[in-house]
């Protein structure tokens, strides 16, 4: 088994001791992306949609620094803050996702990283 670490300075950079993503065979486990913006580490302003499309746009970033996109995503995690904006996450991944839909769950917590509302892992399978 080759682990190889995958890094882009289109997304986030770690802001702890973690990889953005590591690549195992065709498997990548991509780690959490909040909505920060890649160029200078804040929290994007604009609400919750807001942080939902720049996370989603920090993934979609180390998906293609992967070699993939995320039509190869099979499997999502949601970190929500506040599932009463659950539907505003549905609307958006159907905008971003194609058929068929990874495989998804969606937690409720307490709190994120720098006051996110919103964050989102994901395990991609690259097509080989």
């Amino acid at each position: 088994m080759t682990r190889t670490v995958v890094a882009t300075a289109d997304a986030p950079a770690a802001i702890g001791p973690y990889s953005q993503a590591i690549r195992v065979d065709r498997t990548v486990y991509l780690s959490g992306q909040l909505a920060l913006d890649p160029a200078t580490g804040q929290l994007v302003e604009g609400g919750f949609e807001s942080q939902v499309r720049r996370a989603f746009a920090n993934l979609d970033a180390v998906a293609r620094a992967s070699g993939g996109s995320l039509a190869d995503c099979v499997k999502l995690t949601l970190f929500l803050t506040d599932l009463a904006h659950f539907a505003v996450v549905n609307a958006v991944m159907e905008q971003l996702f194609p058929k068929p839909f990874p495989a998804r769950s969606t937690v409720g917590v307490a709190s994120l990283p720098r006051g996110a509302q919103f964050e989102v892992e994901a395990i991609m399978v690259l097509p080989g």
